[in-house]
């Protein structure tokens, strides 16, 4: 089977804790360079206690670090030939990427270290992790930056700026190399979600969702990969019970029956070389007699892929979350559809930095991360929503997709494709 050899061709854990290595070793010699000159900083400072890491700051480390190590402090110089240097104060060697500068047998006082590189470089602009739109970019806590403050000179006090842009730059843009393995561990999470979605796993009559979700958690593990949320699992059918988006994320019906004549849906994400997925998909399970889904549930499948392409079209570079948001709900709302947009970026992490187009539950402006500009070389989670009236089911229902895309100078390209047909579950 295909999925065998998609499976076999998962790395060992030290192989690609070597990829993890080249991979960061690549980011920070290709692209930070661009990106600080782009935000006008000369110098970027990263602090970190054990267990309390920044969360950009985690996706520098080298990759047998699982944490920072007692007060970590990274800094990332622009010197005058427009290279970035990449410095640790730490009290271990971190890797290959990052040279030493303390010396805690010449210097014991690890922020005076900090303060002798700073004095080396005379930096106009440093650059800290403080953010008020992006969690991912506000990093320097309370105590760690009241530190930094009593030790820094005045003068390079008042040169301290956030690092917002620049943080957001680093989590968002990908490399080209990074893009292949980001397409493996998309078809890995879809190839595990297809299993799933078939008679190796759900009897129907007798597996629930709740099991289906447990055994994606262990299939998850067996393959020595993580998941970075708990997946969930969901059913609509023909019945009264009317369809609440919440409760289709948060397992609340866990012991409920696969049955036959089922819609079933799916929230699943892996992580696999630092890297995030996120998708959802559809499957059905036939009643006695059935070989295909019924045509209005391909149909309303297809809806979706409908709001996908109304959503995609509308991706240029320099225009706001919040514009592509409007003008994508302008023309899926014209083509007859009653889309609900929420898709965010994806990368170094699940709900990543970056764009933000819409909200679940707030399909108007999104203050912050709605207001950020689209950047080329950047990945999303195309999530999205579309009602549809099924006059055999006398309701409405939720059609709800999430494939990975890349969005670059050619547009935007799925990861490794998206759903347009369901999965089929047999009767038993």
């Amino acid at each position: 089977m295909a999925s065998d050899a998609l499976f076999s061709s998962i790395l060992p854990m030290k192989e690609r804790a070597a990829v993890i290595d080249e991979l960061t070793a690549k980011r920070v010699s290709t692209l930070l360079p661009k990106l600080m000159k782009q935000t006008n900083l000369d110098m970027w400072v990263l602090i970190s206690r054990e267990y309390n890491e920044d969360p950009v700051l985690k996706t520098m480390l080298p990759a047998t670090w699982l944490s920072a190590r007692r007060t970590t402090i990274l800094v990332f110089a622009l010197d005058k030939q427009g290279q970035v240097n990449a410095y640790a104060v730490a009290p271990y060697k971190i890797g290959n990427v990052f040279k030493s500068a303390w010396d805690k047998h010449t210097q014991p006082d690890q922020w005076q270290a900090l303060v002798d590189l700073i004095d080396k470089y005379q930096p106009k602009r440093i650059g800290v992790n403080t953010s008020k739109h992006w969690a991912h970019a506000d990093g320097l806590v309370v105590s760690d930056q009241k530190k930094l403050l009593a030790k820094l000179p005045a003068k390079y006090q008042q040169r301290l700026t956030s690092a917002e842009r620049l943080a957001v730059g680093w989590l968002e843009q990908r490399i080209d190399e990074e893009i292949p393995y980001f397409k493996q561990a998309v078809a890995i999470a879809q190839a595990i979600i297809a299993q799933g979605f078939s008679n190796e796993v759900i009897e129907p009559g007798q597996t629930t969702t709740d099991d289906l979700v447990w055994w994606l958690r262990e299939r998850v593990r067996e393959l020595k990969l993580q998941t970075w949320f708990h997946p969930s699992v969901s059913i609509q059918r023909a019945d009264k019970r009317q369809f609440d988006h919440e409760s289709s994320f948060t397992n609340v019906d866990g012991d409920n029956v696969i049955q036959p004549g089922d819609l079933l849906h799916v929230d699943f994400g892996i992580v696999y070389l630092r890297l995030h997925t996120d998708t959802q998909q559809h499957a059905y399970v036939l009643k006695a007699g059935e070989t295909s889904p019924p045509e209005y549930l391909q149909a309303a499948l297809h809806s979706g892929n409908q709001v996908q392409d109304a959503l995609v079209e509308q991706f240029k570079a320099g225009r706001t979350g919040n514009e592509v948001l409007k003008m994508a709900r302008e023309a899926a709302i014209e083509r007859g559809l009653k889309p609900t947009i929420y898709t965010h970026p994806l990368g170094l992490h699940g709900h990543a930095a970056g764009t933000t187009i819409g909200m679940w539950d707030a399909q108007q402006v999104k203050p912050g991360d709605g207001d950020y500009p689209l950047h080329l070389n950047t990945a999303y989670s195309i999530e999205l929503s579309n009602d549809v009236y099924l006059e055999a089911w006398q309701k409405q229902i939720r059609i709800m997709l999430e494939e990975d895309a890349f969005f670059n100078a050619d547009g935007v390209k799925y990861l490794n494709g998206r759903q347009k047909q369901l999965h089929i579950i047999k009767a038993r």
